[in-house]
């Protein structure tokens, strides 16, 4: 044989070994070559949500559709609504600008930058609010280290109720700085608030401004010195506005925020939309670094008279490193005496607290 003809039959058997070996191939290793074979960056944006009850997935697809997170990871100890939920989010990714995993292991949230905590037990008929929070004690003391421990430089925003107590145990159990511990506190509340207000001003909501402080729930304090529209006070325009002597009644308004959670309750069995909303809200400020204000639950010990360890809303400046400052706002007597009381309320729970 001629060396040409053995230098054919060497190029022929390379390309049969090459077609071969391309037949053999996935449609992956023929569709893609890779350049950089490292480990991947870690995301930079990511948030975590633990628990994906109604709460949590309203938090989850609120945060999802405001394209806040480059990757959300889910955490929940069942199973199965875990990865239904996963997998639900995980086919609408087309629509979507975020990557989704799920996981009852907590690695999967390593690197947060961001934990939202919305899981925790629910109040037994008959059950006292110290015994329900306990129970959720015991529950956190098991969710809070796992956050740290793969997210030690993350915030945490602690919506599960009663959430200002929570959020305290959070900060307690976590090791974390109080600026970097927040609980999403009245800002639902203040939104409610101004919806109902500028509903009956015949304004939208974003053109009022109000604020609800103290506890979220039944003693929180609406600041009705501080309300109004266009730069008019309307305390100014009505002396006795929330006042019991208020021949309009807008002290009504007041009772109407405190209520509407017991009434959607009723209505349709939970609330989820509107503290999904919130949340988001309050994860945009952080993201972004925006320097925005949010009545949100923190530290407020040595703040208008308050001596002991609580954690309460007052409008606090929110940016990448968490709470950088409270404003101080100008409350009447009346007012600093409502948020002393709301403390109070909470110190009357937090203080018989065990293992923490």
């Amino acid at each position: 044989m001629t060396p040409e003809g053995s230098s054919i039959n060497q190029d022929t058997q390379e390309a049969n070994t090459t077609l071969r070996a391309l037949k053999m191939s996935s449609i992956l290793q023929r569709l893609i070559t890779p350049l950089f074979t490292g480990p991947a960056e870690p995301p930079r944006n990511k948030v975590t949500v633990v628990g994906v009850g109604q709460v949590g997935m309203a938090c989850a697809v609120s945060i999802l559709l405001r394209e806040l997170a480059d990757e959300l990871a889910l955490v929940d100890v069942m199973e199965d609504k875990l990865r239904g939920e996963m997998m639900d989010l995980q086919h609408g990714s087309l629509f979507l600008k975020t990557k989704i995993v799920a996981d009852k292991d907590y690695k999967v949230t390593a690197n947060s930058r961001i934990v939202v905590v919305t899981a925790g037990v629910r109040q037994q008929e008959g059950e006292s609010r110290l015994n329900l929070v306990q129970r959720n004690v015991n529950v956190f003391k098991h969710i809070i280290p796992q956050i740290v421990k793969h997210s030690p430089n993350c915030i945490i925003v602690v919506v599960s109720n009663p959430v200002d107590v929570l959020t305290y145990v959070t900060w307690k159990l976590s090791g974390l700085p109080k600026h970097r511990v927040i609980g999403s506190g009245t800002n639902l509340d203040s939104a409610r608030f101004r919806y109902l207000m500028s509903d009956r001003l015949g304004i939208h909501s974003s053109s009022f401004s109000g604020w609800i402080l103290g506890e979220h729930g039944d003693t929180s304090v609406p600041v009705w010195s501080g309300t109004n529209v266009a730069g008019v006070n309307l305390q100014t325009l009505n002396p006795k506005i929330g006042m019991d002597g208020d021949t309009e009644n807008w002290k009504d308004t007041h009772k109407m925020v405190v209520d509407s959670a017991y009434e959607i309750i009723k209505l349709k069995g939970y609330t989820n939309w509107a503290i999904g909303l919130s949340v988001a809200d309050l994860v945009e400020s952080l993201i972004k670094n925006m320097n925005r204000i949010h009545p949100v639950s923190t530290m407020v010990k040595g703040m208008y008279g308050i001596t002991d360890e609580v954690y309460l809303s007052l409008p606090c400046v929110l940016n990448n490193g968490g709470v950088s400052s409270v404003v101080n706002m100008t409350l009447n007597t009346a007012e600093v005496a409502q948020l002393q009381a709301s403390a109070s309320t909470l110190w009357a729970i937090q203080k018989d607290l065990r293992d923490i």
